[in-house]
C-alpha cells in the first residue's frame, strides 16, 4: 500500500521518495513496524485474553514445575498475526503473487491453530481438535498449495527445480514430466510434487508447535529462521547476488524479503512477552501459523533442503517425540528419552529451563549460520 502511494504515485513529485523502491530499505521499515506493533498491541491483547479467561491448560503428565503456568495467557498467536500481515500489507509490492501467497499460508495454518485452541478453551479439559482431524486440515492446505504453485509455474512464474547445497548443477525435480505431457495422466506427473509440498508444510508446522513448549524457546528460534529466510530471499532475488551464488534468480522472491523481514520483527516484538516467565503463550494459532509460512517460504525460494538446517532445532523437536512415541509401541513401553520433546528431557536431567532455552538458540543459530555459508560451499 505504502510502496504504491509513496513510490509509484509520489514519486514524480517528491524525488526523496525513491528510496521506497530498494526492498532493502522497505524490509527495514517492515521488520520495525511488526517489532513496534507487537510491543504496542501486547499489553492490552494480554488484558483481554486475561478478561475472556482464555488461559493455558497444563497436561498431568507434564513436568511438575510447569504447573505454575497455568491460567498463563494463551492464543497470543493472532497478536504474531497481526503483526507480520499489516507490516507486509504495507510495505510490499502487492502485484507480486509470492506475497499473497506467505500471507495465505500464515494465515491459513493460523487458523487451523485457532480452531485447536478454541476447541481446548471451549472445553475446558485441553481437548483440541483430534490428531487425525487437525492432520487432515493441515494436509488439504498443504495439497491447496501445491496446487496454487502449479499453476504459477505454468505461467512461468514458479520453478519446481530445487536448489541443493554443496552441488552447483544438480537441481532435483519431483515432476514426473513425461505424465505431464498427457491430460490423462498429468494428476499421476504432479503427485510426487504436490505429497513432497503437503509434507514440507504439516511436518514443519507441527515441528514447530512441538518446539513450543518452554518460555520463548520456539519464538526465539524463529527469529533466527526468520532472518536467516530473509537473507536467503534477498539474495535469491538480487541480480548480482544470484550470479555470484550460483542461484537460479527468481525477481518474485525479493518482495518475500519483506515478509520474511516482518516475521523476524514479530517474533522479536513477541519475545518481549514470552521471555522466560512468559506474560503470554503463542498458542497452536502462533506456532502451526509460523511454522507454515517458514515452510511455504522455503519452497518459493526453493531452499527446501536448506529448511533442514535453518528449521534444525525444530526438526529435532519433532523427531524426538517420533522416536519416543516408536520406541513405545514397539519395544513394549520402553523409552528413548525421559520425556519427549526433547527439551522436557533436558528438564527432567536438571537443567533450569532458562539454561535449555539459551542452549537451544544457540543450535538454532550455529545451524542458521551452516546454512548461509553453503551458498558459497557449491
Amino acid at each position: 500500500m505504502l510502496y504504491f502511494l509513496l513510490y509509484d504515485q509520489l514519486f514524480r513529485y517528491i524525488k526523496a521518495f525513491n528510496v521506497f523502491r530498494y526492498v532493502t530499505f522497505r524490509t527495514a521499515m517492515a521488520s520495525l513496524t511488526a517489532l513496534f506493533l507487537c510491543i504496542a498491541l501486547g499489553p492490552w491483547l494480554i488484558r483481554k485474553l486475561r478478561e475472556f479467561q482464555i488461559g493455558q491448560y497444563i497436561r498431568e503428565e507434564g513436568p511438575e514445575t510447569h504447573r505454575k503456568k497455568a491460567g498463563t495467557p494463551t492464543m497470543g498467536g493472532v497478536l504474531i498475526v497481526i503483526s507480520i500481515v499489516v507490516p507486509t500489507l504495507l510495505w510490499s509490492d502487492l502485484r507480486y503473487p509470492y506475497v499473497w501467497i506467505a500471507v495465505a499460508a500464515l494465515v491459513g495454518f493460523g487458523w487451523i491453530g485457532f480452531l485447536d485452541d478454541y476447541a481446548k478453551v471451549a472445553s475446558r479439559r485441553n481437548l483440541g481438535l483430534t490428531a487425525r482431524r487437525k492432520l487432515a486440515y493441515q494436509f488439504a492446505m498443504g495439497f491447496v498449495f501445491a496446487a496454487t504453485l502449479l499453476a504459477l509455474r505454468a505461467r512461468g512464474v514458479f520453478s519446481t527445480a530445487m536448489n541443493f547445497p554443496f552441488f552447483k548443477q544438480f537441481k532435483p525435480t519431483l515432476l514426473i514430466e513425461s505424465l505431464m505431457a498427457h491430460p490423462w495422466t498429468y494428476l499421476l506427473g504432479v503427485t510426487p510434487f504436490c505429497i513432497f509440498v503437503a509434507l514440507v508444510l504439516v511436518f514443519t508446522s507441527n515441528a514447530v508447535n512441538l518446539t513450543d513448549g518452554l518460555d520463548g524457546l520456539a519464538i526465539g528460534l524463529m527469529v533466527i529462521a526468520a532472518g536467516a529466510l530473509t537473507i536467503l530471499a534477498y539474495a535469491g532475488g538480487h541480480v548480482g547476488l544470484a550470479d555470484y551464488l550460483q542461484l537460479a534468480r527468481n525477481p518474485h522472491t525479493s518482495e518475500l524479503t519483506i515478509f520474511c523481514g516482518s516475521m523476524t520483527g514479530a517474533s522479536l516484538g513477541f519475545l518481549w512477552y514470552n521471555a522466560h516467565p512468559a506474560e503470554i503463550f503463542m498458542g497452536d494459532v502462533g506456532s502451526l501459523g509460523l511454522g507454515g509460512a517458514m515452510a511455504v517460504v522455503a519452497v518459493l525460494i526453493k531452499q527446501e533442503v536448506l529448511l533442514l538446517f535453518i528449521g534444525g532445532v525444530f526438526i529435532i523437536e519433532a523427531m524426538s517425540v517420533i522416536l519416543q512415541v516408536g520406541s513405545y509401541k514397539l519395544r513394549h513401553g520402553k523409552r528413548i528419552f525421559k520425556m519427549a520433546p526433547i527439551h522436557h528431557h533436558f528438564e527432567q536431567l536438571g537443567w533450569a529451563e532458562s539454561k535449555v532455552i539459551a542452549r537451544f538458540w544457540i543450535a538454532g543459530l550455529v545451524l542458521a549460520l551452516f546454512a548461509l555459508t553453503t551458498l558459497k560451499l557449491r
